[in-house]
């Protein structure tokens, strides 16, 4: 169910995830108005249950943004299901325009879009991506514990990432692909616990009944393998952006692409903040809220300073007024 789109509101926020739901809520809790405009995309999707989220632990990110929306709603914010394409900037703040058409006016704009996983060219992968593919051992690693567990080398995090799966599992086997085989202290510390290194490109992964059974080398051998980690590099979602100069940047971390800002979520564009991934590309669930709620507090409090600049110049006017009748 979608809300009808009215034409102008204080804050759209662009993105329906957690960052944005839950900035939306604290917006519309300080009796702003506001609506979220949500592609329906959500990076998570292919995932069983969200993990690491404080009495919702286990929960389907279908039914943990279905909650969000309903509360968004009982404050009076709106949620529509649609992809922005473009933002202008215009006298009051911007214009927002969704595909088809419908162009919205906000005085101010949170973006809470996300990032897209990029995923090496690897078949099986995309596949089982979610399930018994993984990247992060916060969000799934208690769900493939103690099982055979294949690193697949993606950068320069990979020894990195092999070792946090090390706590979960005793058998765990890095992959370097196409890159050279660590070396050196990499080489040593994966020894030391216990981390075999498998050199040669991956060409597949083999799926038997529905779930990985082990990797296929380029050569033809196979190593039996339960669960693979892949770190996929991260591309952020804005390309809507262009029109108001916001274009995404290389992580520091050399993840991907971010939208840079300050602690706040304020970007280099004034009126607009981001939260969640789009800014932060390795925030869970429950940090992406948080984010998204502290991006709303900041963006109220700027309303509030440009709401009462206008009462006070209107003010001083009508005293003006006054006195020129007098």
């Amino acid at each position: 169910m979608s809300d009808r789109l009215r034409d102008d509101y204080d804050v759209v926020v662009v993105g329906g995830g957690a960052a944005g739901l839950n900035g939306a809520l604290m917006l519309a809790r300080v009796r702003r108005s506001v609506v979220v405009i949500d592609a329906g995309a959500p990076r998570n999707a292919p995932a069983e249950g969200v993990h690491g989220l404080l009495a919702r632990d286990g929960i389907s990110p279908a039914e943990l943004l279905e909650r969000g929306r309903a509360e968004v709603r009982r404050y009076g914010g709106d949620v529509v299901t649609g992809e922005v394409t473009s933002v202008v900037r215009d006298s009051g703040g911007f214009t927002v325009t969704p595909a088809g058409g419908g162009a919205v006016r906000a005085r101010r704009l949170l973006v809470t879009t996300g990032v897209v996983d990029e995923l090496p060219d690897v078949p099986g992968l995309r596949e089982r991506w979610g399930r018994d593919v993984v990247h992060c051992p916060y969000c799934h690693g208690w769900e493939v514990r103690d099982q055979a567990i294949g690193v697949l080398a993606t950068g320069p995090m990979a020894v990195h990432q092999a070792l946090l799966f090390r706590q979960l599992s005793d058998d765990v086997v890095l992959f370097s692909h196409t890159a050279p085989p660590p070396s050196g202290e990499d080489a040593g510390r994966l020894a030391a616990r216990g981390v075999r290194v498998v050199g040669g490109e991956v060409a597949s992964l083999v799926i038997t009944g529905g779930r990985i059974a082990g990797v296929r080398l380029a050569d033809g051998t196979t190593v039996a393998r339960q669960a693979m980690a892949v770190a996929p590099r991260l591309a952020a979602r804005a390309a809507f952006l262009d029109g108001i100069g916001l274009r995404p940047a290389e992580h520091p971390a050399g993840v991907g692409e971010h939208i840079p800002s300050d602690a706040t979520g304020r970007t280099d564009v004034p009126g607009v903040w981001v939260a969640g991934n789009v800014t932060d590309p390795m925030a869970q669930v429950g940090a992406a809220a948080a984010a998204g709620a502290a991006a709303a507090g900041q963006i109220n409090a700027d309303l509030i300073t440009e709401d009462t600049d206008l009462a006070v110049a209107s003010a001083d006017a009508a005293g003006s007024d006054a006195e020129a009748v007098a």
